[in-house]
């Protein structure tokens, strides 16, 4: 979440900033900082109303006539009234604040994809001289995959790794954790149900709500990405800052709806609704974030170097 004195204090440079993430119908600065500022008003009142009321119960000598008691009781009622109205009010503050992304860095560029500066390009694409076969094609005829008895246990976007499918899946599993252990990172293997409060701390809630599969009752919601739980494994600790950084990778199982997803039409791997995935993550002191971000992408580009596939690096 944005820190709302960051906001109160640089309306205009976080403005630019978000819009370059952002189209400016879908956020609203100007009604975070009048909702702040009724906040910090309606706070303002509450706080004078019960000091008054403290200090009269401090004064008094004997026991308080009728008179008195019907006019502190009306103060109490004054406070109860505000503080119930600042419950709301502090609400919808925080739902629009966390509604904001994180800032982009100042040389990210505004905009899609298709604005994205290629940093680095290893391999080259390969060319063709036949029409190649998409993956989807290549797997169900080598006998890699089977979507249509998925369908039939779960639904459509649900596919079955088979035979040397399932090989080469456990087996790229293995090598991105076999990677990362020698790397001097930690391995976790966390549940796969999370609680609103962590959802709320990786950036999930609300914004992506719908996305997420939700047990019975809405308490609890399966992991949309391993980060989920890595984010959330040091929360409301203080880490000792000798130890830092703290670097951890995570196996998981992942789940997604992809409720009212732009590339639904996209078949086969692409918008599934579970897919296996290993996470590298690092909790650091702020002064290093880039060195780690910067190991972070070194270890990605290693592994599919490893692979000997093609790549790009992009700035976004």
């Amino acid at each position: 979440m944005l820190d709302i004195n960051l906001i109160r204090q640089n309306k205009k440079q976080i403005q630019e900033a978000l819009l370059k993430r952002m189209a400016k119908e879908d956020f609203d600065l100007d009604k975070i900082l009048e909702l702040d500022a009724k906040r910090r008003a309606l706070i303002q009142k509450s706080e004078k109303l019960k000091s008054e009321k403290n200090k009269f119960s401090r004064a008094l000598k004997a026991k308080p006539d009728s008179e008195t008691i019907s006019k502190m009781r009306g103060v109490g009622e004054r406070i109860k009234s505000i503080d119930a109205e600042l419950a709301e009010v502090e609400k919808e503050l925080n739902e629009k604040l966390l509604e904001l992304p994180n800032i982009p860095a100042d040389d990210v560029a505004a905009g899609g994809k298709e604005n994205n500066k290629i940093l680095h390009t290893f391999g080259k694409q390969r060319k063709f001289d036949f029409k190649p076969k998409d993956h989807i094609e290549l797997a169900v005829n080598l006998g890699l995959i089977d979507y249509k008895r998925a369908a039939k246990m779960s639904g459509a976007g649900f596919w079955i790794y088979k035979g040397d499918g399932a090989l080469l899946e456990w087996a790229l599993l293995n090598y991105f954790i076999d990677f990362h252990q020698k790397n001097g990172y930690k391995f976790i293997l966390p549940p796969y149900l999370l609680n609103e409060a962590s959802a709320y701390a990786s950036g999930h809630l609300p914004k992506f709500r719908d996305d997420l599969f939700w047990t019975e009752g809405g308490k609890l919601c399966l992991n949309a990405t391993a980060e989920m739980m890595l984010n959330n494994y040091h929360r409301d600790e203080i880490l000792n800052e000798d130890e830092m950084p703290k670097k951890y990778y995570a196996y998981s199982a992942c789940f997604r709806k992809e409720a009212g997803s732009y590339r639904k039409e996209e078949r086969g791997m692409i918008r599934g609704h579970q897919f296996n995935k290993v996470e590298m993550f690092q909790f650091t002191k702020p002064a290093n974030s880039w060195q780690a971000f910067d190991e972070l992408v070194k270890n990605a580009e290693k592994l599919v170097e490893g692979l000997g596939l093609h790549y790009q690096t992009v700035l976004l």
